[in-house]
């Protein structure tokens, strides 16, 4: 799964020529690619004849940006698309090779009408951020008016990845942080998602197993080894939630972002202790088909705590050790004032997956129950 930086050269050069690539587009971030070391990589591999190079701006992906995107693609008629970059980049990637021929791409989305998806265009990703595994799940982020909607389809998956540690190394400790966070999040709501099977269950633990021992060693004292623990970390997260999807701290999080403009796994991190434990004291009223008291003895194991309490503790001082704040009105945030616009912008499809039934009141109390 990790590959080291010229051998990812090695590989996409050969692609390159031996499906005589004639045209290149690539997708990045307008301060990451050449924070993270794309810029560098990629001029080393690509002619700059044939190559187009897009550096989106907004910072979570939303539809005027898209539409730009795509018509930027449609214009240059590539053979290739090289998405470099975090979640979002991935993200619009995804999005615009298969919704690049729609006539209405807002009502679409909107409506969820992708029964005419089609992936035209061979992509490849390569994450600058051990985060959200975007590189392998079958879904991708798009916001219009500042609400979430997903684009989720098989065929929206990227042809080829590449986790290259050498490219994550340089991101911020607030990035690194965020995005790790992601990732833990994303594996332990897998784990209780009312749509967790075996295999998704495998993934998330083996996730865990990576995330929790090199999450802080990697934000303290990044290395090759670290940094490569946490890509694949990443990468088997987006794995379980392909199959699992995540629950209510996801669901909670997208206003976060796009409201406040608080990275993605920050605000996931915001609800993730609150949900937990709301549905650990709720357990009884489970709709799940496995036992929801044996997932949490799983996460307890890994872990290391031994009860509901200490788990939260745990995440706690995770989330300090990561400087990740969790105080509402320290970023701004006001919940008399902004509850009403929080929870109109709650992604309803990832609350379906939490194992408890979760109420506009218990929202409410969840929330302002710091």
């Amino acid at each position: 799964m990790i590959t080291s930086y010229l051998n990812a050269q090695k590989e996409i050069n050969k692609y390159i020529v031996k499906n005589k690539t004639k045209k290149v587009f690539v997708l990045s971030g307008k301060n990451s690619y050449f924070k993270s070391g794309a810029k560098k990589f990629m001029h080393q591999i690509l002619d700059k004849d044939n190559t187009l190079i897009y550096l989106k701006k907004s910072y979570f992906p939303e539809l005027n940006e898209l539409n730009k995107i795509i018509s930027t693609i449609n214009k240059f008629k590539p053979n290739l698309i090289i998405a470099i970059g975090g979640g979002s980049v991935i993200d619009y990637a995804k999005i615009a090779n298969v919704l690049n021929r729609s006539n209405n791409i807002k009502k679409n989305i909107i409506n969820s009408n992708f029964k005419d998806i089609k992936k035209n265009i061979k992509l490849i990703a390569i994450p600058t951020t051990a985060g959200s595994g975007a590189e392998v799940t079958p879904s991708a982020v798009i916001y219009i008016n500042k609400i979430k909607y997903s684009v989720e389809d098989e065929t929206i998956k990227p042809d080829f990845y590449f986790l290259i540690p050498e490219l994550i190394n340089n991101s911020s400790n607030k990035l690194k942080a965020s995005a790790g966070f992601d990732a833990i999040s994303q594996s332990l709501e897998s784990i209780i998602s009312l749509r967790s099977n075996s295999k998704s269950l495998d993934y998330a633990k083996q996730s865990l197993k990576y995330s929790l021992k090199h999450f802080i060693p990697f934000l303290k004292n990044p290395n090759f080894d670290n940094t490569s623990r946490m890509s694949i970390a990443a990468n088997l997260s987006g794995c379980a939630i392909s199959i699992s999807k995540t629950t209510a701290p996801h669901a909670l999080s997208y206003p976060f972002t796009s409201l406040f403009g608080i990275s993605h796994g920050h605000a996931v991190s915001l609800t993730l202790e609150k949900f937990l434990k709301f549905n650990f004291e709720k357990m009884h009223l489970s709709k799940s088909k496995f036992s929801l008291k044996k997932r949490y003895e799983i996460i307890f194991k890994l872990t290391k705590t031994k009860n509901i309490s200490d788990l939260l503790n745990y995440l706690k001082r995770m989330k300090k050790q990561a400087k990740l704040q969790d105080n509402f009105a320290d970023l701004g945030i006001d919940l008399n004032r902004d509850y009403s616009k929080l929870i109109s912008g709650v992604n309803l499809l990832r609350l379906k997956n939490n194992p408890i039934l979760i109420k506009q009141d218990d929202l409410k109390s969840i929330l302002f129950n710091q």
